[in-house]
């Protein structure tokens, strides 16, 4: 292992240019598309709306026959959402409806409040300008228009989106098959006796449901004994069937840390101390497919519970989007303001769990620990905070939203 700290930004940067996008795409319906990758942009071969149509219920008119507030006209006609109406004569309305046609002949509609019905004619109380309340055939749009790129991350509007142009189904990545598991024989599953020294196992749910928050297809394998035998034999199970090896545990210096001397025998390895606080060791290696097949990429993270999180969220989230064909997949930062002071910074970048309090401001959780795993409920975000550099209360923070790491 290299024992110098390497910048948080270099070790990301290295993970994502090793991310390898999936090449494997299927089509789905678009109903059930939500949380996939795009995997080839969609062109509208329609225009949206077709037609330009009323954005409000009232008269469509032809402006030039409502020279003042309370100009009498004949209703010609109707025209309710779904039908297509004829001609407008000069000197008549036709009643019109949202998201009618507007018919040719009319260059404006009277929304209903500002008209009054006296037996077939309606009084217009109010002059319009050409185009009031029109929705222009096309404003929406165009033919021939990219109305999703390949690489997004298909959410509800963009579904919406598609739907409107008339995808029925939609060409998606395939999901990524992660294999997970945690070493260490102190870890008991819940529900189980827990003896002296042991601790129940919570990496297993937080990351597992961190890779099914982002789609991806995940293999448990539960807790493996710490022996470098059986170690390696997970690995080799792992690595003829899935694109990425996750784990906790086992990524320090110890006699019984057999994560990495595994990988290196059964594949290839790098070790970083990464300069990030929590989270200071991470593995990243490949491991060689038995059979012959590709492998699989492999991450190894620590088994504090906390460092799991954060190492997680900020290096393996970016990667899995990265290999599962996104684009954008790093999460943005917000400015606001500490509510809190913070003067013995650490010489890493510190990832510090805090959320938005009532007043705007940012509150900090107070036992920053590694195993704190309470500050992560706490929390609705991390400050991303530069290495040794102290904060006091009204100073300026970057503050990463749990909607931009969580999903």
């Amino acid at each position: 292992m290299n024992s110098s700290l390497r910048p948080f930004d270099e070790v990301r940067a290295a993970l994502l240019a090793a991310a390898e996008p999936l090449a494997d795409f299927e089509q789905v319906p678009t109903a059930e598309a939500l949380g996939r990758v795009l995997a080839r942009a969609q062109v509208s071969g329609l225009q949206v709306p077709p037609l330009d149509n009323s954005s409000m219920d009232g008269y469509a008119v032809c402006a030039a026959d409502v020279a003042a507030p309370g100009t009498r006209l004949r209703v010609g006609q109707r025209i309710p959402a779904g039908s297509v109406g004829h001609t407008l004569e000069r000197g008549t309305a036709a009643r019109i409806f949202t998201g009618a046609p507007i018919p040719h002949g009319a260059d404006a509609v009277v929304m209903q409040e500002l008209c009054a019905v006296e037996g077939g004619d309606v009084l217009i109380n109010h002059v319009p300008r050409v185009g009031e309340w029109i929705r222009r055939a096309g404003e929406d749009i165009a033919l021939g228009a990219t109305v999703l790129a390949a690489g997004a991350r298909l959410n509800p509007q963009m579904l919406g989106l598609a739907a409107s142009v008339g995808c029925a189904t939609l060409p998606v990545f395939r999901r990524l098959r992660v294999a997970l598991f945690s070493t260490g024989d102190e870890l008991v599953m819940p529900g189980e006796p827990l003896p002296p020294g042991a601790i129940y196992n919570s990496n297993r749910y937080v990351l597992r449901g961190l890779l099914e928050a982002l789609g991806c297809q995940v293999c448990d394998l539960g807790i493996v004994p710490d022996s470098l035998e059986a170690t390696r034999a997970a690995l080799r199970a792992a690595a003829g069937s899935n694109d990425l090896i996750v784990t906790s545990g086992g990524v320090s210096m110890g006699e019984e840390d057999h994560i990495k001397p595994a990988v290196s025998a059964e594949g290839r390895l790098d070790s970083w101390l990464v300069a990030m606080k929590p989270g200071k060791p991470v593995a990243f290696g490949r491991v060689n497919d038995p059979a012959g097949g590709p492998g699989a990429a492999f991450i190894g993270l620590p088994g504090n519970p906390v460092s799991s999180f954060v190492t997680f969220v900020l290096l393996v989230r970016p990667f899995v989007l990265r290999a599962q064909g996104v684009v954008d997949c790093l999460p943005k930062a917000i400015p606001l303001t500490a509510a809190f002071d913070w003067p013995r910074p650490d010489r890493r970048r510190e990832f510090l769990r805090a959320r938005i309090a009532d007043d705007g401001r940012v509150a900090l959780f107070p036992n920053q620990g590694p195993g704190v795993l309470t500050s992560t409920v706490w929390a609705d975000g991390v400050i991303d905070n530069p290495p040794g550099q102290a904060i006091a209360a009204g100073d300026r923070v970057s503050f990463i939203p749990y909607s931009e790491l969580l999903s």
